[in-house]
């Protein structure tokens, strides 16, 4: 198989990595080397959450992402990605993780339901790299995304943050295995942000949307409870050969010496001219008075 020799040196000095340099790996892992990969995972942790009728029912009564699915959906990303970019204990890090405890602060849930939330975004896109990227991630990159989520979790105070990749994944799958099902509110979650997605693709492609996503997910408990259709034998013939060619193509081209993501200047419909700091966040947080149930203080 034939590789970029820039890829090449780049895989092997991920492979190498230091556990102590985990901050270098996992930038390294998503903004260059697997950056394409890692996005879309990101993207499928996100529309997870809607699948567990309690975090769904929570954030279908918030009225962000029904009302505002773009803002929520760009802000959800740009939040990681400044976080993964600059770091935790950088100045925009150190904002990120204020934003993230402000409008966490009075949001209803278990700890195992604040830790799967966390956990999609290291046990979901490691898992779709693994089977659909150019390259499968190295040990030292789960053990860097797993480091990153365990340092994420604990400045949230979450708790019970488990120490490695295979301890998430047995956490993971459990979570999924007892909570996993069918809500009106994570459906309605679901077709909100799907719009979202839609525009992002060409005009001939947005009715394929739908199938899409269902072969991305190759779940149909999960596509049951998103309200999607389940994956077809033909939707996956589409989406797999189409990943094997683009991963041919990639291996062939050097990587890219521009990163995925540059803070404050993510180009998007919403945010044309870049962002500062303060556009970031939800226009409504919750309140003691505005949770399901709530009286006010």
């Amino acid at each position: 198989m034939h590789m970029n020799p820039s890829l090449t040196a780049s895989a092997r000095h991920q492979s190498a990595a230091a556990a102590a340099n985990w901050e270098a790996t996992y930038r390294q892992m998503v903004l260059y080397d697997l950056a394409a990969d890692i996005e879309l995972g990101f993207f499928l942790a996100y529309y997870r959450n809607f699948a567990v009728p309690t975090i769904a029912a929570t954030l279908h009564h918030n009225g962000e992402i029904i009302e505002r699915p773009m803002k929520r959906s760009y802000d959800t990303a740009i939040v990681t990605y400044e976080l993964v970019t600059c770091g935790s204990n950088s100045d925009r890090g150190r904002h990120m993780i204020r934003l993230l405890n402000h409008a966490h602060r009075h949001v209803p849930g278990s700890q195992d339901d604040f830790l799967y939330v966390l956990l999609t975004l290291l046990v979901v896109p490691i898992r779709w790299a693994r089977t659909h990227a150019w390259q499968a991630p190295t040990p030292a990159e789960e053990t860097a995304a797993t480091r990153f989520c365990q340092e994420l979790g604990i400045r949230m105070n979450i708790a019970g943050i488990p120490a490695t990749f295979p301890d998430a994944e047995k956490f993971f799958d459990s979570y999924e295995r007892n909570n996993i099902a069918y809500s009106p509110a994570g459906a309605q979650l679901m077709a909100s942000t799907l719009q979202v997605l839609k525009s992002r693709l060409p005009t001939a492609a947005r009715p394929l949307t739908r199938p899409m996503l269902s072969a991305m997910f190759d779940d149909d408990r999960l596509t049951d409870a998103l309200g999607l259709p389940r994956a077809t034998q033909l939707s996956k013939a589409l989406l797999n050969p189409a990943l094997r060619t683009r991963n041919a193509i990639h291996r062939r081209r050097p990587l890219s010496t521009m990163p995925h993501f540059v803070p404050g200047q993510a180009g998007s419909s919403l945010h044309p001219n870049g962002y500062r700091l303060d556009d970031i966040g939800p226009e409504y947080i919750m309140t003691p008075a505005s949770q399901p149930g709530g009286e006010p203080s």
